[in-house]
């Protein structure tokens, strides 16, 4: 079962979406239905979050659940976590050409993964939570 790292806090959180990954979300779900994303951690298509449907993709013991975007649930891998745990994930959208499996590919948008270092108080706030 993956590991839940959503805070408790409704005033942090560890994933954001833009208003364009959004639109591209909500697109997606009415053409493919439940989703969720990974953020890769590498190798063929390079650091990316992708997109699946949420019942074609296997999350193992070893991911760890961020939170949600656009009701979309968003995971990584424990040890990308052990880098990324420190910064904030913005999830956008840009024209592209997606991930190779990822379901935006075909749109001519792909979502592109911005990030930000957490400030003190919301660092703090995560460490309660």
């Amino acid at each position: 079962m993956p590991q839940d790292k959503t805070p408790s806090s409704p005033d942090v959180s560890r994933v954001s979406v833009t208003p364009a990954a959004l639109a591209l979300i909500e697109q997606l779900k009415a053409q493919h239905g439940a989703l969720l994303f990974h953020q890769s951690g590498g190798c063929c298509d390079g650091s990316a979050p992708m997109c699946f449907p949420a019942n074609e993709f296997l999350l193992g013991d070893v991911d760890v659940k961020l939170g949600e975007i656009g009701g979309v649930p968003f995971y990584m891998s424990e040890s990308q976590f052990a880098y990324w745990e420190h910064t904030h994930l913005i999830i956008d959208a840009i024209p592209g050409s997606g991930g190779m499996f990822s379901l935006e590919r075909p749109t001519g948008l792909r979502f592109l993964t911005r990030s930000r270092l957490f400030t003190d108080a919301e660092s703090a706030a995560l460490q309660e939570a």
